[in-house]
């Protein structure tokens, strides 16, 4: 490209892709600059393992699934709990969300190539009450390819582009300044890095080569949040959800560092929601890690025994995989950084699986032979390599045994004969197929939906029944990966300024916007929704932009 293109894209990961197709589909010309190099093309959404957010799907109605726009709202406004002021516009995106997911979403990625694994999944399962926090019924959409493949058509339609010279793609680009003239957003100016070879995902140097300047009409925000910035983190950390953690593990790599959000500010972005986020409580240490700090979160079934740092119960209904942010909250009340998983191995292989398109060879790489190892004997390979290669992981034949281990790589003393005053309580409310034990009510109702019963959610067994065994034990740390604040934009995926109206030429999308509007999730997540918020805004934005 020689000519001043259309619109500068800022940041190469989904949402940016996604808005620089609709772009390069309109007949626009697009520069997309990024800072890191072009093994990391595609962002975060390339890591992920590819949950999207579908109402009301096919692959819900063969599972049995009864779902509906109206159940979807109840369930995701009862999460997301607006009540500022500042909610108008993530309000605004929420609805419209909800109207896609339940309507042209599936179609328009079918078109794309976009496929689903049959099996629905149930993640946050809740809070317990009818209109309060959770899914009531499964909705988490595996994407055939994982994260890879929800990237593949966008990278392939701008990537194509490239080669025929209406697309551009200038890695090593690092925004310092957005160019505002006469109150309006022309253009972008910042440094050329050195190159460098990394890997996806690994650490860049920051040497500066040389400097740019590239001027647009049109200026789209696609730089992602600050989880990967920990300094970040912990500055916006509300204290609802108690002090922040001394440790953390870091979900995405290090360049996911918020410097976008500030230099947008300066240009006239309204930032609001900021102390709204969402870090998960099962994360584990990378035994391969890719950046600093990496870590791997346990999808986990709803069986295992959580204990605190000390070995003292989870309280009702904080179980695996019901409330993320309610656990996280109650666990920095207890003031340490890490909790514990107890389990055997018949629940380890139906009900552990790990985020991550690598974790998860199987689902991404297509592969149906090595995914019907899943329904066979046994934890999917990554698993085992995690539980024979992870610090985090204690596996031993005995109680005995187990608690040895755990005070082993325990950081704060650990109360044994609390832990094992659980396990047999727990174990005596499996005498019958009936008690007072919510956790196993959970489980038995799980086991009702067809997909849990399948491969998701072992039947119900004594932890010390040795025909289960071996025991587990895992140390979860906390570990960080997504901001629910952001930009403030309209419907359009226009930015706007403190007093509500619009700065020119200036938009934003993914996670940079919150995911729309500058938090459309309001205060927590239903999961699934965060690639699928790359795809919207980025949609929107993308297509306002080529209208503008």
């Amino acid at each position: 490209m020689t000519a001043e293109p259309d619109a500068i894209v800022v940041g190469a990961g989904l949402s940016g892709l996604v808005a620089a197709s609709e772009l390069l589909d309109a007949g626009r010309r697009v520069t997309i600059v990024e800072q890191e190099p072009s093994a990391s093309f595609g962002g975060q959404a390339w890591w992920s393992f590819g949950g999207l957010f579908l109402i009301d799907s096919p692959e819900q109605r063969r599972m049995g699934v009864r779902d509906s726009l109206a159940l979807a709202r109840d369930d995701w406004f009862g999460t997301a709990g607006f009540d500022r002021a500042e909610d108008h516009w993530p309000r605004q995106w929420a609805e419209a969300y909800l109207q896609f997911a339940a309507g042209e979403k599936r179609a328009w990625l079918r078109e794309k190539g976009v496929r689903f694994f049959p099996v629905v999944g149930w993640a946050e399962r809740g809070s317990g009450e009818a209109g309060g926090h959770g899914n009531s019924v499964p909705r988490f959409h595996i994407t055939w390819g994982t994260g890879p493949g929800v990237v593949e058509p966008f990278a392939r339609r701008v990537q194509s582009a490239a080669a025929t010279g209406r697309a551009s793609i200038r890695n090593r680009h690092r925004v310092d300044e957005l160019i505002v003239e006469g109150g309006r957003v022309v253009g972008v100016r910042g440094a050329v890095l050195s190159p460098d070879p990394a890997e996806r995902g690994a650490p860049s140097n920051r040497d500066v080569a040389g400097e740019f300047e590239l001027r647009a009409p049109v200026v789209i925000v696609a730089s992602g949040g600050i989880g990967g910035n920990h300094d970040l983190v912990r500055g916006a950390w509300p204290s609802r959800l108690g002090e922040p953690p001394a440790h953390m593990l870091s979900g995405v790599p290090a360049h996911v560092d918020g410097r976008m959000l500030g230099i947008a500010e300066a240009a006239g972005a309204h930032l609001i929601n900021g102390d709204r986020m969402w870090h998960y409580t099962e994360g584990i240490q990378n035994w391969d890690p890719v950046w600093e700090r990496h870590g791997i979160r346990i999808l986990p079934g709803p069986s295992s025994l959580w204990l605190d740092a000390h070995g003292d119960r989870l309280p009702s209904p904080l179980f695996p995989g019901f409330d993320t942010l309610g656990t996280l909250e109650h666990l920095r009340k207890t003031g340490s950084d890490y909790s514990w998983f107890v389990l055997t191995q018949k629940i380890i292989e139906k009900e552990f699986a790990l985020s991550g398109s690598e974790q998860n060879p199987d689902l991404t790489g297509k592969d149906v032979r090595l995914l019907a190892k899943r329904v066979a004997p046994g934890a999917p390979g990554p698993v085992e390599a995690f539980k024979r290669n992870g610090a985090d992981f204690v596996v031993a034949d005995t109680l005995d045994e187990l608690l040895a281990g755990m005070q082993r790589i325990a950081d704060v003393p650990l109360d044994t004969e609390l832990v094992a005053r659980h396990v047999h309580e727990r174990d005596r409310q499996l005498d019958n197929e009936f008690g007072k034990d919510l956790q196993l009510a959970a489980v038995r109702s799980a086991r009702k939906y067809r997909g849990d019963r399948l491969i998701r959610v072992a039947s119900p067994h004594k932890l010390l029944d040795p025909s289960a065994g071996p025991l587990i034990a895992v140390k979860l740390h906390i570990l960080t990966r997504k901001s629910l604040g952001g930009i403030e934009t309209d419907l359009d995926g226009r930015v706007l300024n403190a007093d509500g109206t619009v700065v020119p030429g200036l938009y934003a999308v993914g996670e940079a916007s919150g995911f729309g509007g500058g938090g459309m999730h309001g205060y927590r997540a239903l999961e699934g929704t965060f690639l699928g918020g790359c795809l919207f805004s980025g949609r929107q934005a993308g297509r306002a932009a080529a209208r503008a």
